[in-house]
């Protein structure tokens, strides 16, 4: 049976897109194909933003065509045709998908007689349980920046009230209530008061007004006031940003009517400040006010009047390089700040940071498994890249660790910070100068307000870090001022942050080697007690499940004793990121069937992975298709419990592993999560010198899960791993020289 969905609300500007996004993502955990269906459009011939945004996250290919009903002026003509019409286009779409979520109309002019009855008897007729949003923010005042007064608890519970009303007498099915853009001061009390209006088994969730969701971009307030851009926003400053500065939100208007230095302390964060274009002082202060680390960043200058700039003021602004955005408009000051108060911010793919907060927001106020436990989805045993990301950055969430980046200078760290920070996947550490780490970050139009930045050059943690870093090399003859030179290095100060538990994970290498990120690891926070070496495994998300793949990065010849315990480890990590692990150690031959000392090797890390654990399936030596393919394991392995069902696949060295999982991944069309190090007493990662922001983001989230379960300050820490080899407490050492960079 194919699950659904329907949203709709009493009343128009409730934010209902925002909700549909983290609804999508909540169901994607479960549903392998998720569409999304409109029943109501404005009009066929241009395309509806709200749907094209969903179809863009969703997983069930469906054209657009496909995924609409009637339109308004269809409804308005005919009701009972047009919902004939959409009822048959949404019975259609539901053969293609487990999931559908559908989005009801805005509130418009839909005369049948209102619009939230016709939206429950669509919902009705496609036999599809509502989810009612209502508006946190009143709609009878004046609105600054999207930004409007708060509703209170009492009058959002008569509106749910009355809401429920028309639902139930259109016989629709009420699953869930949802307060949006609710104020943030009254959560609870908010909850609580709707939910005495209802049925007491009706879920009530309250999302929080969120100021970067509402507030105008730089691009839309360049719209709003019929202005061009006369400088900056990445687009001249040569520095790379590619236009991001256009994206920030404009969160407040300065006026800029009186003398420069009134003006100066007059500005605020992320302010549009309105300068008439005759006050070239004024306008060149702001933007060096805008440059220096001691004054807020600001998100535009806006040059008002018919004035034109002189050439010696267009040339110092060219030559100060600054990345504000100078738009010009030729309309007056009283006309300029209106426009700009009324612009508002609309969710697209062109702004992923907002994007990223609604998800963000959804998930941390939203019960996403009773919602989806209430609409009884079931994945049937198929596990998607979309779930398994999904998987991911919920479980991170919920472990809260503190992951450090080293390398706050480069710009795609900072990028993936800011994505991180909105999701709420993990709090922060940025090692950098905080003045120019902010500056670069507002340079590029990112938010890292939540992260904690700190410099290695000034830190009082030095002298302590050095102190460790003797108490564990100085017996190997580290002296003290060869340790003050390491802790400079920002990849070795992670580290020790790690060590010392002020951050509970390191992910380093979008600038350096991996021996750089990994041999400090190795000699600082050490292998765990009874590993022999530390190894590495990639996620290799297929089409309908995920393998495990080890070791694809780290080790180039392991021996037979390294390739066992790279089984064992490969096999706990696997079952740490929720894949059940059946280990299958890969080989030319399968079974008795060759000899030489490459399978002779592979067969004798089987005896020591089985004699060490003997409650996992590991399995050995095979070839790969008896591993992966059930109709070849039933003729090269008859009876065995891992060949054909293999999700573990451990490489004989590092050339096969290598190779094989870049292959899959362009052949297959696989997705490569990793590599993900494994072994050590607490998670540094390594990134490719050419991860993407992506690939970042997915690798902090990794390191958290692993942090949570290493580090028993978090609730969520796993059980300790069984024991395999006898060893010291602090663990074996590995030989770095032996390190290669095998992604």
């Amino acid at each position: 049976m194919v699950a659904s969905l329907y949203l709709t609300s009493a009343e128009g500007r409730t934010g209902k897109s925002a909700i549909a996004l983290g609804v999508l993502d909540a169901l994607l955990v479960d549903a392998p194909r998720v569409g999304v269906f409109r029943p109501l459009i404005r009009d066929r011939r241009a395309r509806d933003r709200v749907l094209e945004l969903l179809r863009s996250k969703a997983t069930a290919e469906a054209p657009y065509e496909s995924c609409i009903g009637a339109t308004y002026e269809e409804a308005h003509e005919d009701p009972d045709a047009a919902l004939a019409r959409i009822v048959s286009a949404y019975r259609e779409l539901q053969r293609s998908c487990d999931a559908v979520l559908v989005v009801g109309s805005d509130f418009t002019d839909v005369a049948v007689p209102t619009e939230l009855t016709f939206n429950a008897r669509i919902a009705a007729n496609l036999d599809a349980p509502v989810m009612l949003i209502l508006g946190g923010r009143c709609h009878d005042g004046p609105e600054t920046l999207g930004q409007s007064s708060p509703r209170s608890a009492a009058e959002l519970a008569r509106v749910a009230e009355l809401g429920l009303h028309e639902l139930r007498a259109a016989h629709a099915t009420v699953l869930a209530v949802l307060v949006n853009r609710a104020d943030p001061e009254a959560l609870d009390g908010i909850v609580e008061a709707v939910a005495e209006a209802l049925p007491p088994e009706t879920p009530v969730w309250a999302v929080p007004e969120e100021v970067a969701l509402v507030a105008p971009p730089v691009a839309t307030v360049i719209d709003a006031v019929e202005g061009e851009l006369l400088c900056g926003g990445g687009t001249d400053a040569g520095d790379g940003s590619g236009g991001e500065m256009l994206s920030r939100e404009v969160r407040r208007i300065v006026i800029a009517g009186m003398a420069m230095e009134h003006v100066l302390p007059r500005l605020l964060e992320g302010s549009a400040v309105v300068v008439a274009a005759d006050r070239a002082e004024t306008l060149l202060a702001v933007v060096m006010a805008h440059e220096a680390p001691t004054f807020p960043s600001l998100a535009a200058v806006v040059l008002n009047g018919d004035f034109e700039l002189s050439h010696d003021v267009e040339r110092l602004l060219d030559g100060i390089g600054s990345s504000l955005p100078v738009i010009r408009t030729s309309l007056g000051t009283f006309d300029t700040a209106q426009r700009i108060t009324q612009a508002r911010g609309l969710l697209s793919e062109d702004a992923p940071a907002r994007l990223d907060t609604v998800i963000g927001l959804f998930r941390e106020h939203v019960d996403a498994a009773l919602l989806r436990e209430r609409l009884q989805l079931h994945r049937g045993g198929v596990r998607t890249p979309t779930m398994f990301a999904y998987e991911l950055f919920e479980r991170a969430a919920l472990a809260g660790s503190r992951i450090v980046l080293p390398e706050g200078y480069d710009d795609r760290i900072l990028r993936a910070a800011s994505v991180l920070l909105a999701r709420g996947t993990a709090r922060l550490i940025v090692l950098g100068d905080e003045a120019e780490v902010r500056a670069r970050a507002a340079r590029l139009g990112l938010v890292l307000d939540g992260a904690e930045v700190v410099d290695p050059a000034t830190s009082p943690l030095r002298e302590e870090f050095v102190a460790e870093l003797l108490r564990l090399r100085g017996a190997k003859g580290l002296t003290r001022g060869a340790a003050e030179d390491q802790v400079a290095d920002a990849t070795v100060f992670g580290t020790m942050m790690v060590q010392l538990g002020l951050a509970d994970g390191m992910v380093s290498g979008a600038a350096h080697t991996t021996a750089h990120t990994i041999r400090p690891a190795l000699q600082i926070i050490r292998t765990r007690p009874g590993v022999s070496v530390v190894s590495s495994v990639f996620f290799m998300a297929l089409a309908d499940r995920v393998l495990v793949y080890g070791d694809c990065a780290v080790n180039p010849d392991p021996t037979a004793e390294q390739l066992a315990d790279i089984a064992i480890s490969s096999a706990e990590t696997a079952a740490q990121f929720g894949v059940e692990p059946r280990v299958a150690m890969l080989s030319y031959s399968t079974g008795g069937s060759g000899a030489g000392a490459d399978v002779d090797k592979v067969r004798r890390a089987t005896e020591l992975a089985q004699a060490m654990r003997p409650d996992l399936q590991i399995e050995g030596p095979m070839q790969y298709d008896a591993a992966a393919d059930p109709a070849v394991a039933v003729v090269k392995l008859p009876g065995s419990r891992v060949a054909g069902r293999a999700t573990v696949f451990v490489f004989p060295d590092l050339n096969t592993g290598n190779n094989t999982y870049k292959a899959v991944q362009r052949s297959a069309g696989a997705v490569a999560v990793g590599p993900v190090l494994q072994g050590l007493n607490r998670p540094v990662n390594d990134l490719s010198r050419g991860a993407t922001v992506d690939d970042i983001v997915s690798t902090v989230a990794i390191t958290a899960i692993q942090a949570a379960a290493s580090s028993p300050r978090h609730p969520a820490a796993a059980e300790a791993p069984f024991p395999r080899h006898p060893a010291a407490a602090e663990g074996g050492s590995q030989d770095p020289t032996r390190l290669e960079t095998g992604v």
